[in-house]
């Protein structure tokens, strides 16, 4: 600092953009205690430092590309055998994890290689801003868009457009990923083990069976209890149809009045089989089992987030977080005696909102 008084007329046109800057830092008591560039204009070690930036951003825009092609086009789908599907989400992680790295890196060697050196020492005031510190502070951000070079140094522009551009898509690909494709395409979201089987237009109806695969009769389960239902198909009571997991309750006689009125109010006329009723074991919150069957309330409790549907009422959630009833599984029994699926669920299974018109 000089110590001078008198204010430089910050209009001058013929006034380097520094010196106004010099300007506004002694009006506001700021002393400019260190400023040095670190490489000269136009020197070797300039030029070397800018192409090192610009492949730490065209290396981001590159991988944040790879992240996008592999989010949008490679295989997802789980298999219990795995393949090329099991490397969809380490990819992800990958190419996103370079991507952010190499934008960090880009942004601390623009900082700490190209950028100039300053230290200063401000003592703090609460004044107006006059016109003239308006302006002051307007060159002074020109002049920091001067210093970070792009004008001089195009290639630094140019692989900050394209390396950055592709990571800020990146962040929107979530939230608009899942538009890209319908789900309700195919019904695949309403599509379980209990769907019935179409051979040759001989349409043959799926059984409930137990874990040990034994089907189930109505003499099997007492009033107010229950029993974990599965497909009785090939492999359902695997993972392949962990989404098919069904709750069959006996309903006490009283309950079940109410719950067939109920669900003949919602259009759910003949989804039971005299006392008996079956729901999606899976909760709609976020798809833990909902298994705490309680006899005398007839709720169904969700140990995870505490949600409570009420079965005589379509399982609806009285309670917790939960704000979707649990699907229901129209059930009759067969010419044999064991139950079997009407049809399949004509809702989607856990927590799901693509059913919503």
């Amino acid at each position: 600092m000089t110590g001078r008084t008198e204010r430089v007329d910050v209009h001058d046109p013929a006034l380097p953009r520094f010196a106004v800057v010099r300007e506004g830092a002694r009006r506001d008591d700021i002393e400019i205690v260190h400023y040095e560039p670190q490489v000269a204009a136009g020197s070797p070690a300039e030029r070397r430092m800018s192409r090192t930036v610009a492949s730490l951003f065209l290396a981001a825009g590159l991988s944040a590309t790879l992240f996008l092609v592999v989010y949008i086009w490679w295989p997802w789908r789980y298999r219990l055998v795995g393949g090329i599907e099991e490397f969809y989400t380490p990819l992800l992680g990958l190419t996103l994890g370079v991507a952010l790295l190499a934008v960090g890196f880009g942004v601390l060697v623009w900082g700490k290689k190209l950028l100039p050196k300053e230290v200063s020492v401000q003592d703090r005031h609460d004044e107006p801003s006059p016109a003239e510190d308006q302006r002051i502070t307007g060159q002074t951000m020109l002049y920091l868009a001067d210093e970070l070079g792009v004008r001089r140094r195009p290639l630094l522009g140019v692989s900050l457009l394209a390396g950055l551009l592709p990571v800020g898509v990146v962040t929107a690909a979530p939230l608009v990923g899942g538009l890209i494709r319908d789900p309700h395409d195919d019904r695949e979201l309403f599509r379980t083990g209990f769907a019935p089987a179409d051979d040759n237009g001989t349409v043959t109806r799926t059984r409930l069976v137990r874990e040990d695969g034994r089907p189930i009769r109505p003499p099997d389960i007492l009033p107010g209890a229950q029993v974990t239902a599965f497909p009785g198909i090939p492999h359902g009571v695997s993972n392949e149809y962990a989404d098919s997991v069904t709750l069959l309750i006996h309903l006490r006689a009283q309950d079940a009045l109410v719950a067939r009125e109920n669900n003949r109010e919602a259009g759910k006329r003949d989804w039971m089989w005299g006392d008996f009723i079956a729901y999606s074991k899976i909760c709609t919150h976020a798809g833990c089992p909902a298994s705490l069957y309680e006899q005398q309330t007839n709720r169904l409790l969700c140990p995870c987030h505490q949600s409570q549907f009420l079965i005589t009422d379509n399982a609806r959630p009285v309670f917790g977080p939960a704000n979707r009833p649990l699907p229901q599984l129209p059930i009759e029994v067969d010419d044999e005696g064991f139950f079997v699926a009407s049809s399949d669920y004509q809702a989607a299974i856990g927590p799901d909102f693509w059913e919503r018109p």
